[in-house]
């Protein structure tokens, strides 16, 4: 059984293809796609599709997921409504092993990003034949070299830095572009680089408004110029905080991040910034679209391997990318720490050599 979880993610499809194409040249297996992650299996009825070699014709160009997918809830913490209308979660994860040993699943494969991969190994210690497929468009699992659907984002937001650049310049504006990543820069920082932005914020290196300031001032002849910025949603201040909100929905464990674009704008005009200032804020625009061909290969590559890992009885391990090889870790390795910027890391360097300010004063 194959499923995905977690946001989506370019690149999602072309994992599932990879595993049905793999199953398909053997007689032993059959693939099966469970609905909305786990949901599928928990609901009743039971959410079950059959995935065969049709029915993953051309999913390799096609973003999103046909299996659909949840960030919310889980065999671990499902939603559960009380009779005074609050809700609570419940575990029901011993519930669910007991359905698919019925069902006579003999393995599942989890594509997902940290929080699924979380899961995976809660099952694999339960005794789940379980193999884990790195999915987040963050790029902050570690024990991979990159997590597909992150070249993608990347390539989406380089493409609104280069329209930005146009309209920035033309009305000597300053631009505050907001990206994705959580508590990592990855993104912001690849996409800096890639659309040549003049300051990139990122959640591992807190920022002074002033260094800020400072930069965007080299960057105009008395009124003449523009300036562009990239910030990852989870940046922060010196001695601040992330911009984020408890959203209340059911089911959803984290703080949802976003606004600090427009936070890092009023902050730059009460530090005396008198340029006009606009802020753009992606959002799901990374996530969406076909994949790239880098993406395409890797979620291919990430699908074969996996579907090879359950043919050889190797479960309680990920599949990941070690630079040139598709290697399997284990699941414990996998989720023990995330994958962030490391400020002294030789990308950081390179922009720094760039002349891309980090807004912390080294530059």
């Amino acid at each position: 059984m194959v499923l995905t979880g977690g946001g989506d993610c370019p690149g999602l499809n072309a994992v599932i293809r990879g595993i049905v194409k793999r199953a398909s040249q053997t007689k032993d297996w059959e693939v099966i796609g469970c609905i909305e992650s786990f949901n599928g299996v928990l609901r009743e009825p039971t959410e079950i599709v059959e995935l065969d070699e049709k029915a993953v014709e051309g999913l390799q160009t096609m973003g999103g997921t046909i299996l659909g997918t949840t960030n919310k809830g889980g065999p671990f913490a499902w939603p559960v409504k009380q009779n005074d209308g609050s809700w609570t979660t419940a575990d029901r994860s011993d519930e669910m092993l007991r359905k698919l040993q019925y069902m006579g699943v003999d393995a599942v494969i989890n594509i997902g990003g940290d929080g699924s991969q979380r899961i995976s190994l809660g099952l694999a210690e339960k005794g789940l034949n379980i193999v884990g497929v790195p999915k987040t468009i963050d790029n902050d699992l570690s024990m991979t070299d990159y997590t597909f659907g992150f070249q993608t984002a990347v390539q989406i937001c380089t493409e609104a830095i280069d329209k930005l650049v146009t309209t920035a310049a033309s009305h000597n504006r300053v631009f505050i572009m907001e990206v994705m990543g959580r508590d990592a820069g990855w993104i912001a920082l690849h996409s800096a680089i890639a659309g040549g932005a003049d300051v990139c914020v990122i959640p591992e290196i807190p920022y002074d408004v002033e260094a800020i300031k400072e930069k965007i001032e080299q960057r105009y002849n008395k009124r003449r110029g523009f300036c562009i910025i990239v910030v990852a949603e989870g940046a922060k201040p010196k001695g601040g905080d992330v911009v984020g909100t408890v959203t209340g929905e059911v089911g959803y464990q984290h703080i949802k991040l976003g606004g600090v674009g427009d936070r890092l704008a009023d902050e730059l005009r009460n530090a005396g910034v008198e340029h006009d200032i606009r802020c753009t804020i992606l959002g799901h625009l990374q996530r969406g679209g076909t994949p790239t061909a880098f993406d395409r290969i890797l979620a291919s590559e990430f699908g074969v391997r996996a579907m090879e890992l359950v043919m050889e009885g190797r479960f309680g391990q990920m599949v990941a990318y070690q630079h040139p090889d598709i290697v399997a870790v284990p699941l414990a390795d996998a989720v023990k720490a995330q994958n962030l910027v490391q400020p002294d890391c030789r990308l950081v360097d390179t922009a720094r050599g760039l002349g891309i300010s980090f807004g912390d004063r080294r530059d």
